[in-house]
């Protein structure tokens, strides 16, 4: 990584991932930054980020409620969702793709960045980036009109290499 750009990958295809490591890594992470912030990461809000990292795809708040209540075999109230994504969210764990109204596991949790991201039309997998550039282009931008930037989300829609390949 360089001072000007950094990037998080998307993640490889899917035939040549293992996404339980990421499922994996990502509750590790979650476990410590909570520990060291003295933040509660409850079982529900764990299982919550377990289900948002189960893929590479956004993930919206009744489809994890689904899973929930179905692994539990009982309902699960959505407020109880919102509230553990809401945690998740402030705590860095987990972004919110707005244009999709879905959430994604953090790439760099417990690092400073601003949301970037890039989402495919066709399969719906989503890949964090952070460039640095795109960051101060937008705060030099918002500065210049006097404007005090808070949440720098970038979302890109587009067709990422695999649904490029499979329809050329």
């Amino acid at each position: 990584m360089t001072a000007t750009h950094d990037h998080h990958p998307a993640a490889p295809p899917a035939s040549a991932h293992d996404h339980s490591h990421c499922v994996s890594d990502a509750l590790t992470r979650a476990d410590s930054l909570c520990a060291e912030r003295g933040a509660r990461l409850t079982s529900l809000r764990r299982r919550v980020l377990e289900l948002v990292w189960s893929g590479h795809r956004p993930r919206g708040a009744y489809a994890i409620l689904e899973d929930l209540s179905q692994q539990d075999g009982k309902a699960t109230a959505p407020l109880t969702v919102y509230r553990a994504l809401e945690f998740l969210v402030e705590q860095g764990l987990v972004h919110r793709i707005e244009s999709l109204n879905a959430y994604i596991g953090c790439a760099a949790p417990g690092a400073t960045h601003s949301g970037q991201f890039l989402v495919c039309e066709g399969c719906g997998d989503a890949a964090e980036i952070d460039d640095s550039r795109i960051r101060a282009a937008i705060e030099t931008a918002a500065a210049e009109r006097g404007f005090r930037v808070q949440r720098p989300t970038v979302e890109v829609r587009g067709v990422c290499k695999a649904c490029q390949e499979k329809h050329p």
